[in-house]
């Protein structure tokens, strides 16, 4: 098996649709996946450009089930980012972005590390793609923009491989921390500064 880095960004359940339309901003303008309609908890709707590995293209998710999207994200280039569309493709847009897909996002109503918190992990689909997100400061900030305007209590970019997570954002704020390192011991401590999800 290949590479598989992540980004997570843990947020409040009620946020997911905040974050999801982060993403959707994302999109190239001429994305070809058929759109996906969504029903979240709470019976909130929305509407994404971006496939589903669910049949059909509705998904309902009212029950707080797990479910996964099939994105492809437009990213600020960067020198990572331009080495990748030259050797990948697609060339960058007229705007100089460029367009990274797929990136599978994964949607869990129950965060791995706090079952208040819902979690969503946009993870690379290729070995290169693995290491394109972690040389790329440019798709670091972009998650870190998304966690910060949908409300996220934590980024976290992790190798998969039980090598650190590094923490990306937290408390309002962009850092640099790892998970284990010595302000955050273990992930337990990582959530212990979470505010409560009520």
């Amino acid at each position: 098996m290949g590479l598989v880095y992540s980004y997570a960004v843990h947020l409040h359940p009620r946020r997911v649709v905040r974050l999801l339309e982060q993403l959707a901003r994302l999109a190239p303008p001429e994305y070809g996946a058929q759109p996906t309609d969504l029903v979240l908890p709470g019976g909130q709707r929305l509407t994404v450009p971006f496939g589903s590995q669910r049949t059909g293209d509705s998904v309902d998710a009212s029950d707080g089930s797990t479910f996964e999207l099939d994105t492809s994200l437009m990213f600020e280039p960067d020198d990572a980012l331009a080495e990748y569309a030259r050797d990948y493709g697609p060339a960058p847009a007229p705007d100089g972005r460029v367009q990274i897909g797929y990136v599978y996002a994964t949607v869990r109503f129950s965060s791995d590390l706090h079952p208040g918190y819902a979690e969503v992990d946009c993870w690379a689909a290729t070995s290169g793609m693995s290491r394109l997100f972690a040389r790329s400061p440019s798709i670091r900030r972009t998650f870190t923009g998304v966690a910060a305007a949908s409300g996220g209590v934590c980024c976290l970019f992790d190798t998969g491989d039980g090598s650190p997570a590094q923490v990306c954002w937290m408390a309002d704020e962009a850092i640099r921390g790892t998970v284990p390192d010595p302000w955050f011991p273990d992930r337990d401590a990582l959530v212990a500064g979470w505010p409560e999800p009520g």
